[in-house]
């Protein structure tokens, strides 16, 4: 078989990595552009580096938003909020019985 289509293994790779590592990487970009497109103020959030705080300004134009954190106010880019980490920090709790 393999000498009447000597590129199928060729091929089944490029469809494999596309599959595991091309598409999941596509479908986590989109849900972290729509993740920064929901952001409103007030949101506790944390951003990549580790800094908590809670947004007290979004600016459209340049796509930035303003912190306010225990040491004051900071300006951060919205690509820098952590979406995994600001989920759980908004998750609600479970309730104790």
């Amino acid at each position: 078989m393999l000498e009447q289509y000597p590129f199928l293994p060729l091929v089944l790779i490029f469809v494999v990595a596309y599959f595991f590592m091309i598409r999941p990487q596509m479908k986590r970009q989109k849900d972290e552009k729509k993740f920064a497109e929901q952001l409103k103020k007030g949101d506790k959030v944390i951003t990549k580096s580790g800094m908590h705080g809670k947004i007290m300004e979004l600016n459209d134009n340049d796509f930035s938003c303003i912190l306010e954190t225990m040491a004051g106010k900071i300006k951060f880019d919205r690509s820098a909020i952590s979406m995994e980490m600001s989920k759980k920090l908004n998750a609600p709790e479970p309730e104790k019985k």
